[in-house]
């Protein structure tokens, strides 16, 4: 790290404070009052990002849901990613496109009605429908129906990971009064007062704040919290400030830059299944060359950026897949030889596959895009502009919160766009990821890649059974795709969950879909 870059870091944690400020208040609001988290037993949450969609659980607003256990689903995962009952207590698969689910008998809804197999097959069926289905539903076709106490889902082809897939937070279980009385297929759902988790969303503050209280018929262990009082606080500075003032319990994603003001006592490094990467337009500009993208791969000094910018709490990305999936690098390890029975192709490997770097034309320009919601990330942009200035290119800027920039990025407004991304998404399983972000019918492709091999290798990842050879066909995917240079995997992340002194029970997720549960409390 350089004096100028130290004296930067310097200067954002000096400001830290003042930043807070009105990060402070927000968290001591609610039903709390200021500093009365402790004495009620409520627990204050200062959390990274806004609603994006007013909560609706079938966009990305449903891992608030999760993190809050408000909502729940037939099947939950474990830390593996296997299949275990939630709101399901079994299930079988019947033949290649069928499984049933038996629904847990003595559960309410937040509104008192009962959960039935009627309900929750209501329920799915909505969400297959819906005119923005949720991304773990990307290339399935899903229906389901009712018989007796069982959800008979079908398939219109064979899906090993339906019981995963069911897991999402975005397939969560709501009572009808949830859904519109017309069952328009976009019209809003809310999930206040009607979900079956152990706290009940009492009031949504818009993108301010939320509340909810305990739910004392939980069919489960009751929560030990009387309640959770939300802020959203997306300046990192203000949340490390709300943690480090004892104004927040529990706080999503303290800023690398805010570590060092913070004791070191209430922070808490989660490795992430999250990859920093740069994703590259081959639809149209000039990353519609490949040479050109292979010139920008080159040009990034990854590891500098590691180390001047993480200072350490990451790591340099292997690929698209990191540490947090164990895995990968064993598979990576021995991926040709177990991959070559699938479809006689050997992994071609990121070294092999890689295109030559051309000469970037004198004014070659592009627009790289990020946002501010990840302070590091709004850093990063400026140090990869100067990176690629230096070999070529003219670059513009481009830097914005998530809410306002993600609908051009995906309309393709950038050459350039530098996202923060979880690897295994919503079934614990890489390859909805890898579908929805680099297939050529993907629906969060930034890249706008079209090619035949990738969707080949994607096709056959997803139709095997979970597994070492499934895992094998997913590091083939992944170097098939690093090979069209559409992607630049830059760092594998690492999250700081703050919790304060006398918080037990938080949940340290890789996944970012547990946070709080009915075990969560305050001493």
């Amino acid at each position: 790290m350089n004096l100028a870059q130290l004296s930067r870091r310097h200067v954002l944690s000096l400001l830290a404070v003042g930043a807070g400020a009105g990060a402070v208040a927000a968290c001591s609001g609610g039903t709390n009052g200021s500093g009365s988290g402790a004495a009620d037993g409520r627990i204050r949450i200062a959390m990274l990002q806004p609603p994006r969609s007013g909560l609706n659980p079938l966009s990305d607003d449903a891992f608030k849901l999760s993190r809050w256990s408000t909502a729940e689903t037939l099947i939950v995962l474990d830390a593996d990613g296997n299949a275990l009952p939630g709101l399901a207590t079994e299930w079988v698969r019947e033949d290649d496109t069928t499984w049933r689910f038996t629904v847990r008998e003595g559960v309410t809804f937040h509104d008192g009605t009962a959960l039935t197999a009627e309900q929750a097959a209501a329920d799915l069926s909505f969400a297959a429908a819906y005119s923005t289905p949720p991304r773990i539903l990307d290339g399935t076709d899903l229906t389901a129906v009712a018989e007796g106490n069982d959800v008979v889902i079908t398939t219109s082809s064979p899906d090993p990971l339906v019981p995963q897939r069911l897991s999402s937070p975005q397939l969560a279980i709501l009572a009808a009064a949830a859904y519109p009385a017309d069952l328009s297929p976009d019209g809003p759902v809310d999930p206040k007062g009607h979900g079956t988790g152990p706290f009940v969303l009492t009031e949504v503050g818009g993108t301010a704040t939320a509340t909810l209280e305990r739910y004392e018929d939980y069919w489960g262990e009751k929560a030990a919290a009387a309640g959770l009082d939300v802020s959203y606080v997306p300046d990192g500075a203000a949340r490390g400030a709300a943690l480090r003032t004892g104004e927040a319990d529990v706080v999503e994603a303290v800023p690398v830059s805010q570590a060092a003001t913070i004791d070191e006592a209430l922070l808490r490094e989660v490795p992430m299944p999250r990859t920093a990467t740069l994703y590259l337009n081959t639809r149209s500009g000039a990353f519609a060359d490949h040479a050109l993208r292979a010139a920008a791969r080159d040009a990034i000094d990854v590891a500098g950026l590691v180390t001047t910018m993480y200072e350490g709490h990451a790591d340099v990305a292997a690929g698209l897949l990191g540490p947090a999936l164990g895995w990968s690098a064993e598979q990576r390890a021995w991926g040709s030889e177990a991959w070559a029975g699938a479809d006689g192709v050997a992994a071609t490997g990121r070294a092999e596959g890689a295109r030559a770097a051309g000469t970037v034309p004198a004014g070659t320009a592009i627009t790289l895009g990020t946002y501010t919601d990840r302070p590091e990330l709004a850093e990063i942009v400026v140090l990869i502009a100067q990176q690629l200035e230096a070999v070529g290119f003219t670059v513009t800027q481009d830097v914005r919160e998530y809410a306002q920039i993600e609908a051009d990025a995906l309309a393709g407004a950038f050459d350039a766009f530098l996202l923060s991304r979880a690897t295994v998404l919503d079934s614990g399983d890489p390859v909805a990821y890898m579908v929805s972000d680099f297939s050529s019918s993907g629906s969060f492709s930034l890249c706008f890649l079209q090619d035949d091999d990738v969707d080949a290798a994607l096709a056959i990842a997803a139709g095997l059974e979970a597994g070492d050879e499934r895992r094998a066909a997913i590091i083939e995917a992944e170097a098939r795709i690093l090979a069209t240079d559409c992607a630049v995997p830059l760092l594998h992340e690492r999250v700081l969950q703050g919790e304060a002194t006398g918080v037990t029970g938080a949940e340290r997720d890789p996944r970012e879909r547990a946070l709080i549960t009915s075990a969560t409390r305050l001493a």
